[in-house]
């Protein structure tokens, strides 16, 4: 298998491909047989910033894609695998708990770019 830029390692993949169990209960597994390739097709989305139609034809309908995305997301799969790779990390050590940060930007603006009355300047009217 080849691991283009944007797709799991074999290792990473290992990490977490037991949130991707097929239920015992129920619902159909994609029609590749392959979670992978599915959530590889997510990660390209999320990463590139395309939009889901540019999705490249090796990782399938893009519509079947989105879907798995959007159930994944309502189901709380994403937060339940951060969570999962966060508490690995923090076993592991690896999380300095004094410096550690997601992202420390802030960036403001003025709250006329909010759309607030500035005065004795009429407001654009949208079309």
């Amino acid at each position: 298998m080849v691991i283009r830029r944007h797709e799991l390692s074999d290792d990473e993949w290992a990490r977490i491909e037991h949130h991707f169990a097929p239920k015992a209960s129920g619902g159909r597994p994609p029609i590749d047989g392959s979670y992978r390739r599915r959530v590889n097709a997510i990660l390209w989305i999320l990463r590139t910033g395309a939009p889901w139609r540019d999705l490249p034809e090796r990782y399938g309908p893009w519509k079947s894609a989105y879907t798995s995305f959007s159930r994944w997301t309502a189901s709380g799969l994403w937060k339940r695998i951060a969570e999962d790779l966060l508490a690995s990390l923090d076993q592991a050590g690896k999380i300095d708990k004094v410096l550690w940060a997601v992202d420390g930007t802030i960036v403001r603006a003025h709250r006329v770019a909010a759309g607030a009355l500035r005065e004795g300047v009429p407001m654009m009217k949208m079309r």
